[in-house]
């Protein structure tokens, strides 16, 4: 049942759920264990047969890649039905520009994303900068990308997140590498991922899915909840993550509704 907190949105009127976004830490897992719930949510939406997408801020990773992660984990999760900031993000250059060209700081997951899409990597005169996560920043790499963001490259970014979870503690991540590049060129970078709603929209166009229809589950106010919102969709927020329930009277918004776990959010697939 939804909490007292939203009450009052969750008694809005939708059409019937269809198509399901879901993200992944917090909601899904924490440091790589299932939440309970988390496997019987995904097996309903497979028996139900509703169209599915689990999203995830985390550039560095391969839909493949996740898929294993969320597989050691216990859940059943094909790579198709994982998307990513990093496959946002070439959703969007390829939008953009097709057939363009980049320079990138990140990994695997970005860089394989822009091949899909047809992109060259290069450092001679590319259209874009594009900087994603990566646990390897080096001085080198940021010197150049400054470079050439002054001489008239776009500067994209897959996602704001300032710092980024690990067993020794946070660490810094890609909003806070292009905190230092827009002081060094005086150029603020287009965010791709959440909170950015486009990554939703994306989403949807990835599953031909209708806002109208599509709930989308997370377990943070200031990213899945107000981008969910942004994109029309019906919202969820689960108290299995980083927000609390206290927290959300500090938000001017507020989620269609709030359950304890993905386990409260099986009945309603």
């Amino acid at each position: 049942m939804p909490t007292t907190a939203a009450a009052d949105a969750s008694t809005r009127m939708r059409l019937p759920a269809q198509c399901w976004l879901t993200d992944m830490d917090g909601v899904l897992v924490r440091e790589e264990h299932a939440l309970p719930g988390a496997a019987e949510f995904l097996a309903r939406l497979t028996e139900k047969d509703r169209p599915f997408l689990v999203l995830t801020n985390n550039s560095i990773f391969t839909p493949r890649d996740l898929a294993a992660r969320l597989s050691r984990s216990g859940l059943s999760v094909p790579e198709e039905a994982i998307w990513t900031s990093a496959l946002a993000t070439a959703a969007f250059l390829d939008d953009q520009l097709s057939g363009g060209s980049a320079y990138v700081i990140g990994e695997a997951g970005l860089t394989t994303a822009l091949h899909e899409i047809g992109y060259t990597l290069t450092d001679t005169e590319p259209d874009f900068v594009v900087l994603g996560e990566t646990r390897t920043y080096s001085f080198e790499a940021i010197t150049k990308a400054v470079r050439l963001i002054g001489d008239g490259a776009r500067f994209i970014a897959t996602n704001p997140d300032v710092t980024g979870p690990s067993a020794q503690g946070p660490l810094p991540a890609t909003g806070s590498v292009a905190a230092m590049i827009t002081k060094a060129t005086g150029r603020e970078p287009y965010f791709v991922g959440k909170p950015n709603p486009m990554m939703f929209r994306s989403a949807l166009n990835r599953i031909a899915a209708h806002s109208e229809t599509t709930v989308m589950v997370g377990d943070r106010m200031d990213t899945d909840v107000v981008a969910g919102i942004e994109a029309g969709l019906d919202t969820i927020l689960v108290l299995t993550g980083s927000t609390t329930e206290a927290d959300i009277t500090s938000y001017p918004f507020r989620p269609g509704r709030v359950l304890p776990s993905i386990a409260e959010a099986i009945e309603l697939i």
